[in-house]
């Protein structure tokens, strides 16, 4: 019989989904699934931000909205990333 995880995320995380956090240390933004580190990159690199969040969106880990929420990007932005995402690909995002 499966077993309920809770959401446990490290320290001074903030939430995208019940699963998924976030945590800005020494110029580094840190993606968590639960407490697993699954991805970082420089907190200025914006390039490598759309493409990150653009595809936990195409994926399916999270919703254009609590993307949005998360990190205050205006919803019509995140819907913008994700198109230049499906029509574009990684590419689209390149600095």
């Amino acid at each position: 019989m499966p077993q309920i995880q809770l959401p446990i995320f490290p320290a001074g995380c903030t939430s995208i989904t019940a699963d998924l956090a976030f945590e800005c240390r020494d110029g580094q933004v840190f993606y968590f699934n639960g407490k697993l580190p699954v991805f970082s990159l420089a907190a200025n690199d914006v390039a490598y931000f759309r493409l990150f969040t653009t595809q936990l969106i195409v994926n399916g880990s999270a919703s254009q909205a609590q993307v949005s929420r998360a990190f205050g990007v205006p919803l019509i932005t995140v819907k913008r990333m994700c198109k230049k995402l499906r029509e574009q690909g990684a590419k689209g995002h390149k600095h």
